[in-house]
């Protein structure tokens, strides 16, 4: 039997659109806390992504459904007075309050940091920005392609020099930036157990790219330089790197400990190819690296994916397959892992599975209720 979540008892209002916000509270509703989404009378937006696109003949939306279950919908017009109102009264009931509005769209609309917390004192107040909460360009609308790929300096890095990166999935960095707020949500919500105040908590699409790739910009500041990034054929890793089977599956090396790693591999491929002086330590193989990686590629597409698993399982080699979409909802080790959770179907759907959200509560097994229909809870919470 399921415990209630760690959160249990929170309430949370969330006023987000799009991804990054709701991504925050709906983890935040993963973990027990009671979510009341204000949406205007169109709706997140989020909610017609498909139409945005040119697609409006999707009959579900699951990039809205993944972070949005289990919340409440109620419809606030906030333009209108009255609906200013209502919603400092629900305000006032509530323990967090998460957005991701641009800031002066909550100026404007008397929701600003100042004004909110100086109406409730003991409110967390989480705020999600393309760039920062100050600076020339905090006012800029972002997404995760403008602020967490491109200005961060990541989108830079996946290609060599003189290429444009490819093109990148959708609301990644918008989960990543969602999931640290949260984390800073109830590291805020532990501090007013404590002491009775509420505290600003904010967090960037801008700041959550270069802390991911905070490696690359560390180097950079302390030793004034950094290697760009290579064609595949002449990477640094060889032992680290991505290759096919002869059955056209892919691969990637773990290796990174090269001298440590170097014996097992060479073992389990059993070609003399390897077992050269020219390859015969990590420093002969970074200056060899282009060989290295052309002598695999032929190795390597000499048997079919199947065969080399065993092989490498049978030597203690580190790898791990490339799945497809398809291959990782089939992985047995993703299931089992608690990756998938079962969604609360509407009336007339048929039941469907969902990504869970990554972490786990010992006896908390997250369920998560219906994706509410737009304004669907308002008389309830309201009334």
């Amino acid at each position: 039997m399921s415990i209630p979540g760690p959160l249990s008892g929170v309430r949370v209002v969330e006023m987000g659109v799009w991804v990054a916000g709701p991504a925050c509270a709906g983890i935040l509703a993963d973990w027990g806390a009671d979510v009341i989404k204000v949406e205007p009378p169109e709706g997140d937006p989020q909610r017609n992504i498909f139409g945005a696109l040119g697609q409006s003949d999707q009959p579900a939306v699951p990039p809205f459904e993944i972070d949005n279950r289990g919340k409440k919908s109620v419809v606030i017009d906030l333009r209108d007075p009255a609906g200013k109102e209502k919603m400092f009264e629900l305000l006032s009931t509530a323990d967090a309050f998460v957005t991701n509005v641009r800031l002066a769209a909550l100026g404007r609309l008397g929701l600003d940091p100042e004004s909110v917390r100086a109406k409730f004192p003991r409110i967390v107040y989480g705020v999600i920005t393309g760039y920062g909460m100050t600076g020339p360009d905090a006012h800029r609308p972002g997404y995760d392609i403008g602020g967490y790929w491109a200005r961060s300096g990541l989108a830079h890095t996946l290609v060599p020099p003189g290429a444009n990166p490819p093109g990148l999935r959708s609301g990644q960095g918008d989960h990543v930036t969602g999931m640290s707020l949260a984390a800073g949500v109830c590291a805020a919500l532990f501090d007013a157990s404590r002491t009775g105040n509420g505290r600003l908590v904010s967090t960037s699409l801008l700041r959550n790219g270069m802390y991911n790739i905070g490696w690359d910009i560390g180097i950079q500041l302390r030793f004034g330089k950094r290697e760009s990034t290579r064609p595949r054929e002449n990477g640094r890793a060889p032992l680290m790197l991505n290759y096919f089977a002869g059955d056209g599956k892919a691969f990637w090396m773990l290796a990174l400990e090269g001298d440590r790693h170097w014996p097992a591999l060479v073992a389990a491929v059993d070609s003399d190819a390897l077992r050269v002086d020219r390859f015969a330590t990590a420093k002969l193989r970074l200056e060899n690296n282009t060989e290295v990686i052309a002598t695999l590629d032929e190795l390597f597409a000499q048997r079919p994916m199947a065969e080399w698993a065993e092989r490498f399982d049978a030597h203690d080699v580190w790898w791990a397959p490339v799945n497809s979409i398809v291959d990782v909802i089939e992985d047995p080790q993703a299931r089992a892992s608690g990756a998938f959770v079962p969604m609360s179907p509407r009336d007339g759907e048929a039941p469907y599975e969902a990504v869970n959200s990554p972490v786990d509560f010992d006896g908390h097994a997250v369920r998560p209720g219906p994706v509410p229909r737009l304004g669907e809870h308002t008389n309830d919470v309201l009334g």
